[in-house]
């Protein structure tokens, strides 16, 4: 019968170190009776369904309008009040536009906590079967309650907590939550209260899925108060940080404002106080300032750049979810990976035979039955070793799992992991499965259970012999041997020394051996396992790190990127992954250490240690806290919910796209659609190419637009004409920011790329070296500018003609000052910077065609006052242009010569 007292459980009861039957008592629940259906309604109306919390949403008038919180997009509306004033409706629409077009993409990009959550709670069960009343029923799993009992059965996704009361050979798949590879064995017994997730044998999670087995167990928490629904909240309360190009964009836009509207203010103060300029006129003057200072262009190259970037990226595997994550790729000075499915194949693999005469080394990753096999160095041929031979038909024989292929011609486990890498060593040794099957079928069998710790199998060979194979845990396997088939007395404590060396390598080790029954024995019981076995040898499997992983973590090293694996497995397993990457894995840290330490005392330890074990989301999100305070940009990789909080919280999150959680996916800003490592290196080496053109972009850029508006400075304060005028400006950077600022998109990788470390998160926008080269541009745009207009105003040319000759300067300094930029420091004679970048070409003829038109077309001639330009103007324009571009080359062969190759 069911107890007669009120539920009343703790506020936080550690319920895997609670015994069964208290967890039954304070849950107030009968095992076999389970709750009544008045009780469960009761209790769901005190605790809420059994589904996340809907995420608060932001309205979408909202989201619009904080897409224009923004500096830089306060000048450009500026900018565009200024030219819409002036009646330059064209330019007017161009700045708005790309308004515009920047909320739009922000707009779209907005919503990333929310989608987060939404997948997390995708992960949820929707059914579950329960025994209410003494009945069992199939009920939507959002109306369970703490206190339902819950049958389980393989296969079945669990749909809440569950404190486990009865367990049949069950084993669950936690990787998704834990990290750990392997389906987990499960029992009843209460563990240490300090026992980590992947430690509690005797809780079922939600969101977790049975792999084999059966079992019952009695809920202790539902929806938000679960495992998930506690990492959907951590989710929801991590903020997504701005990246560090946002972060500089923002920083530079308020520089540029503040020093635009001072200069402004200061100009108008001396025309009109000083040199008495009527107020029209000095007005004038300042609007044909701010424009010129103005990138209006920026934001939509920084946008068709980042935009190429993610192009390139697709193209190698990787898929951006972010536009400004490109960039941030670039910045990155840290990557913390997950173990399982990202360093790591997520496929146990046999990698260690222990025979008795011999060790053997097996070659080969994952369920392909590609590889061989190595005593010492030499190779071994498996199908001449006897006692190779005879393991593999073990292996193979005394096995549930199937490989087969899939239809992209790649091989597929149906079944264990561990059955699999032993599936998969047999077919290395030259076994046919079906053969062997055929020849030797089974009769009978002892499955796997937890309290044995060994599955046996009976077969016969069609001549009447029959035999028993056995595999399972080395410990109780070695106590059934008495010999090893070598002829020499058994040395268990031998045995047992090899199967602890291969531990210490952080392998799992199976036992498998075998015994001879009488002739026509056609039934198996336990009564036959006895100590008459005959030892075949040991095996260690190890879910081994990818192919590329190693090269990968090397490349990143040498590119100054330190590389840390964070996982939930076993600290001597991932210490063993750690060195074969070439980690610094001599002494990891698990989440238990991580608990004692305060945070002053882990951001001591994260900059020395680079291997994590036992990690939970909690502790994975104080290391890249961590890892931030100490300065660092951090890059996150994972595949499994438990990752979600973290991809979320560091500067960039990678999630794997093939065998990640979709919690995974909706949390990261970078999604690998290969699942490999080193696809996160290609990445990087292109967000370095991305931020490099940025850079390029604004190098141009401001330099022309620093001339501009020293032009027009210099003719304030030295009481002259203005060489040009607001709507020759606009058009000036208009027509130059659509053809050469954005041939600059399309600028391949400089050589060496990723042979510098990454640039410090605290770096400016602008360096003390691009600001030099910014105002040596700025000031030989002025006098080639400046020189210009007074030649055609001395030579008794109109005012209409030196200005029309002043645009064409400024525009053909910006066009050879391409070729100068395309390279931060090397010469622009080279063919690659001539021909590398066929975009920039075409771009330059684009320009001169437009730039024609603007001289010679009448129509242009009366919006813009222009006037057609006699062969000897042509001839001043291009022999300051040709100085100009010399001048530039001149001061990068000084910075050639000081050793400085980057801005």
């Amino acid at each position: 019968m069911k107890p007669e007292a009120p539920f009343a459980p703790d506020a936080g009861p550690r319920w895997h170190a609670v015994p069964a039957g208290q967890a039954l008592q304070q849950l107030a629940v009968d095992a076999t009776c389970g709750l009544s259906d008045a009780q469960a309604r009761e209790r769901l109306a005190q605790y809420g369904p059994n589904a996340l919390a809907q995420a608060r949403r932001r309205g979408p008038w909202l989201r619009l309008a904080l897409q224009f919180h923004n500096p830089l997009i306060y000048v450009l509306l500026a900018a565009g009040a200024v030219t819409f004033a002036l009646e330059d409706y064209v330019d007017a629409g161009v700045i708005v536009a790309v308004v515009l077009i920047n909320a739009a993409i922000g707009f779209v990009q907005e919503g990333k906590a929310e989608k987060a959550l939404e997948a997390v709670r995708a992960m949820l069960a929707s059914h579950a079967t329960v025994v209410r009343g003494g009945e069992r029923h199939e009920i939507d799993a959002a109306e369970l309650v703490p206190g339902d009992i819950v049958l389980l059965e393989s296969g079945a996704k669990v749909p809440a907590d569950l404190r486990l009361l009865r367990v049949k050979n069950l084993r669950v798949s936690e990787a998704a939550l834990t990290g750990e590879s392997l389906p987990v064995d499960k029992h009843t017994t209460p563990v240490a209260d300090t026992a980590a997730i992947g430690d509690r044998r005797c809780m079922a999670y939600s969101g977790t899925v049975v792999g084999f087995g059966q079992a019952r167990g009695v809920v202790v928490a539902t929806g938000q108060a679960t495992e998930i629904g506690r990492i959907g909240t951590l989710v929801g309360e991590v903020q997504t940080l701005a990246t560090p190009l946002t972060r500089r964009l923002d920083q530079f836009a308020r520089q540029i404002t503040g020093f635009i509207l001072a200069m402004g203010a200061l100009t108008f103060a001396y025309g009109h106080l000083v040199r008495e300029m009527p107020l029209l006129e000095i007005f004038l003057a300042v609007v044909g300032l701010a424009v010129a200072a103005i990138p209006e262009g920026l934001p939509a190259i920084v946008t068709i750049v980042l935009a190429i970037g993610t192009r390139v990226m697709a193209q190698n595997c990787a898929i951006i979810r972010r536009l400004p994550a490109v960039e941030t790729l670039g910045s990155v000075t840290v990557i913390c990976s997950d173990k399982t499915g990202t360093l790591t194949k997520n496929e146990m693999t046999a990698v260690r035979i222990m025979l008795p005469a011999c060790t053997l080394a097996v070659s080969g990753a994952g369920y392909v039955p590609e590889g061989g096999f190595q005593c010492e160095g030499a190779a071994v041929e498996g199908g001449r070793d006897a006692a190779l031979q005879a393991l593999a038909q073990a292996a193979l024989l005394c096995n549930d799992a199937r490989l087969k292929h899939d239809a992209g011609g790649g091989w597929q486990l149906v079944g264990d992991p561990t059955e699999g890498a032993l599936l998969t060593l047999a077919l290395k040794a030259g076994l046919d499965a079906a053969e062997m099957s055929a020849a030797t079928p089974r009769v009978d069998e002892i499955p796997f259970e937890s309290e044995h710790r060994f599955m046996a199998t009976l077969h016969h060979d069609h001549a009447g012999h029959a035999f028993v194979l056995l595999k399972g845990a080395p410990e109780r396997v070695l106590g059934l041997c008495v010999d090893a088939g070598d002829g020499e007395t058994f040395d268990a404590a031998a045995w047992q020394a090899r199967m602890e060396e291969a531990a210490g390598a952080g392998q799992r080790v199976l036992a498998l051996a075998r015994c001879d029954m009488p002739a026509g024995t056609t039934a198996l019981s336990m009564g036959d396992i006895t100590a008459r076995f005959t030892l075949l040898g040991l095996v260690g499997l190890i879910d081994p790190p990818r192919e590329a992983a190693v090269d990968a973590v090397a490349q990143c090293q040498r590119a100054g990127l330190r590389v840390k694996m964070i996982t939930g497995d076993h600290a001597v397993t991932a210490a063993a992954i750690g060195a074969q990457l070439g980690l610094q894995a001599g002494s990891p840290l698990t989440g238990e250490a991580i608990e004692a330490l305060d945070d002053a005392a882990l951001r001591q330890r994260v900059q020395h240690t680079d291997v994590f074990a036992r990690a939970s989301p909690e502790h994975k999100l104080r290391l890249v806290a961590a890892l931030q305070a100490e300065g660092e940009l951090v890059a996150m990789t994972g595949d499994g919910v438990n990752d979600a909080p973290a991809l979320k919280a560091a500067d960039i999150g990678v999630a794997m796209g093939h065998k990640g959680t979709d919690a995974a996916r909706e949390a990261a800003d970078l999604v690998l659609t290969d699942d490999n490592f080193a696809t996160i290196a290609r990445a990087v080496r292109e967000g370095r190419v991305v931020f490099d053109n940025i850079k390029k972009s604004l190098l141009f850029i401001l330099p022309t637009n620093g001339g501009e508006a020293g032009v027009i400075l210099l003719a304030v304060f030295a009481g002259l004409a203005l060489p040009v005028t607001a709507g020759q400006i606009l058009w000036v950077n208009m027509i130059t920011a659509v053809t050469l600022a954005l041939a600059l998109a399309f600028e391949p990788g400089e050589a060496g790329v990723m042979r510098h470390p990454p640039r410090r998160p605290s770096e400016p926008l602008i360096t003390r070296v691009l600001a030099g080269r910014i105002a040596y541009v700025s000031l030989l745009m002025v006098l080639v500018t400046f020189g210009v207009f007074e030649w055609v105003l001395m030579r008794g040319g109109s005012l209409e003609a030196a200005r029309t000759a002043a645009v064409n300067m400024l525009v053909v300094g910006e066009l050879v000052y391409l070729f100068n930029v395309r390279h931060f420091t090397a010469s622009a004679f080279s063919r690659e910077i001539l021909t590398g970048n066929p975009v920039a070409l075409w771009m330059s003829l684009v320009l001169i065609g437009f730039q024609l038109v603007f001289t010679y077309a009448p129509p242009m001639q009366q919006v813009f006052q222009t006037v057609a330009l006699d062969a000897a103007t042509w001839g001043v324009i291009l022999v300051l242009g040709a100085a100009k571009f010399l001048a530039v080359e001149a001061e990068k062969a000084v910075l050639r010569r000081l050793n400085i190759r980057s801005m």
